[in-house]
């Protein structure tokens, strides 16, 4: 997103083109209401050219200036309730366009894939969501009701003074080409320093996100000053950028409002000299420089105009490079979908890398797992055991023909079909700031408590979760914050196993746990993985003795595969691993054959 060009940013803006097809009633009831705002505004000085040449020719009675200033006080009344109605309708339109588009944005984000998050910081998203979200909806709101009335009230304040005296009006008038030029230079290093202030907020923003979710880590490191100091040194960059932007936009305003008075001077000698002379009237010199001074509005909204237009669109094109971001993983429009109910998983051939890696994490991998078999995987850090388990979870692309389930291409199938076949606790526990029960039926909104209890006790956590002062109501923080890591492990197994579905894995989700607790998720889970094809990756040997076959993978390769006996009597790397265990405690306490 960030290599975003300057020449496209402007293109961006058809991302709004259906907001105003769809709400172009709306909208021309809106302007409406603020042209007749304008009008109302330009008869006040006529108002006031009469009730001043009255005066002046000795006609004036005390009724007749009370019937002005009615007339004066009826417009205002108008004025305040057109205006009411513009806002309503056009800010009201700008407001619709920033709802949608947040909504989008989430719905969008949540459509991409592990590639754009890593690549993509959660502080960047957060930032496209507030700041130039916020940026837009100005643009779309007072930006665009500040062009309409600087354009209608300049282009009617500039016939009005035509109309009293085309000569002066030209004078008046001398100075604007130097307001556009100023303004036409000023607006062009708009862009790039707010796209700077942009880009500065998402780093400032993922740092502090980053550094509240790891606070703990934080303060074991005595590391506050430090990251004190660093948040100093980007808060004073983004300072530092806001002010060099700021340059620019303060600016904007002294120019303006300088060339507004030295028009207004200009006024006041040729004008004067033209009423004096009696070319024309006191009431015509009044109501002049009162369209004059309406005419600084639009002289001045031009820079004001300029800098929320250059905002707007520096940040929509922002938020567009997101909405064009698509994922790695896609599937095409003629996807099945399909339930797959045995769970009998192929893989031919198949090797990986990762996007930006050079080495393959798999390497021309053929398995074959039939339904209903509990396999376990083990291998050295690196050997591929979680890539094989994200690919079958379809986190990554795969070609055609080399991965199948229930006999099916998975190209040929939807990514839904398969996802909903699985029930995955990945090597990462991720967990919500919400409450137990939210967590455990995350996938399953609508269980019911007894469900959620009958998993918790599966997974050997419900006993510690109702010795919790809310029980399954406990809120347990940022990530999972109040729980130890076996407690947040478990959690996740029972998550998985309420979703009741055909394929189930396990990528060393049991690591956190001591070897008695271990044994006891083994032992209590086993009625829930009968007839389910069972996949349990695993440091540990203990968790799969009474596995149907276990893989051992190296380099991104299986290497050997069979019965736990086996691969003790001819692999030395499974025997010298369960030889460890055996001598450091973690032998297997379950008997062989044990039912599951």
């Amino acid at each position: 997103m960030k290599d975003s060009i300057e020449g496209s940013s402007w293109r961006s803006v058809r991302l709004l083109k259906p907001y105003f097809r769809v709400h172009l009633w709306r909208l021309a009831g809106g302007f409406g209401a603020l042209v007749v705002v304008d009008l109302l505004q330009l008869y006040i000085p006529r108002v006031v050219k009469y009730a001043v040449d009255s005066l002046q020719n000795g006609s004036a009675t005390g009724r007749g200036l009370l019937e002005h200033g009615m007339y004066i006080v009826l417009i205002a009344i108008a004025v305040a309730g057109f205006r009411f109605v513009w806002r309503q309708l056009i800010l009201g339109f700008s407001r619709i366009i920033e709802i949608d588009l947040r909504k989008r944005m989430f719905s969008h984000l949540l459509t991409l894939d592990k590639v754009f998050f890593q690549k993509t910081t959660a502080g960047e998203v957060m930032a496209l969501a507030t700041n130039d979200l916020s940026s837009v909806q100005l643009a779309t709101g007072m930006g665009v009701v500040a062009m309409v009335d600087a354009v209608f009230m300049g282009l009617a304040a500039f016939g009005f003074m035509l109309y009293i005296n085309p000569r002066l009006t030209f004078i008046a008038l001398a100075p604007m080409p130097v307001l556009a030029l100023t303004t036409g230079l000023l607006s062009r290093r708009l862009h790039g320093r707010f796209k700077k202030v942009q880009e500065q907020f998402s780093l400032l923003t993922e740092f502090v996100r980053s550094t509240l979710s790891s606070i703990r880590l934080v303060k074991a490191y005595n590391q506050e000053e430090h990251q004190t100091r660093l948040f100093a040194q980007m808060g004073e960059t983004y300072v530092r950028n806001n002010l060099r932007l700021a340059l620019i936009y303060g600016t904007l305003f002294p120019v303006s409002g300088f060339i507004g008075n030295f028009s207004m001077l200009l006024v006041l000698i040729f004008g004067g000299r033209l009423a004096i002379a009696g070319t024309i009237t006191a009431g015509d010199f009044v109501a002049f420089i009162s369209y004059l001074f309406i005419m600084t509005w639009p002289m001045m909204a031009l820079g004001w105009v300029a800098d929320l237009f250059q905002r707007g669109v520096t940040s929509l094109s922002r938020i567009e490079a997101l909405m064009s971001a698509r994922p790695s993983l896609s599937e095409s429009s003629q996807a099945a979908i399909l339930s797959i109910s045995r769970g009998e998983i192929g893989v031919r051939n198949l090797s990986f890398r990762y996007p930006g890696q050079a080495e393959l994490s798999l390497k021309g991998l053929d398995i074959h797992i039939p339904g209903g078999m509990l396999l376990g995987i083990v291998g050295r850090t690196g050997a591929g055991k979680t890539t094989l388990c994200n690919l079958l979870a379809r986190l990554y692309a795969v070609p055609d023909g080399r991965l199948f389930f229930d006999g099916f291409d998975v190209n040929a199938i939807s990514i839904n079909s398969v996802r909903s076949a699985i029930a995955y606790v990945p090597q990462d526990v991720v967990l919500f700031s919400d409450t137990i029960a939210f967590n455990i039926c995350f996938g399953r909104p609508e269980a019911s408590s007894s469900e959620i209890e009958t998993v918790a006790r599966a997974a050997a956590i419900h006993d510690e979760i109702a010795a919790m002062p809310q029980g399954y109501e406990t809120r347990i923080g940022e990530k999972g914050v109040k729980l130890s890591g076996g407690q947040r492990q478990r959690i996740a197994i029972a998550r998985a196993l309420l979703l009741d579905r055909p394929i189930i894995m396990i990528d060393d989700g049991l690591s956190a746990v001591d070897m008695e607790t271990e044994h006891s998720i083994v032992g209590s889970i086993a009625s829930y993985l009968k007839g389910r094809t069972c996949i349990i990756v695993s440091h540990r040997i203990a968790p799969l003795v009474d596995a149907d076959e276990i893989m051992v993978m190296e380099n991104g390769k299986v290497v050997d595969r069979g019965p736990h006996k086996e691969l003790i009597e001819r692999n030395d790397f499974y025997s010298s691993i369960y030889r460890h265990q055996t001598m450091s405690g973690y032998a297997e306490t379950a008997s062989p054959g044990g039912e599951r």
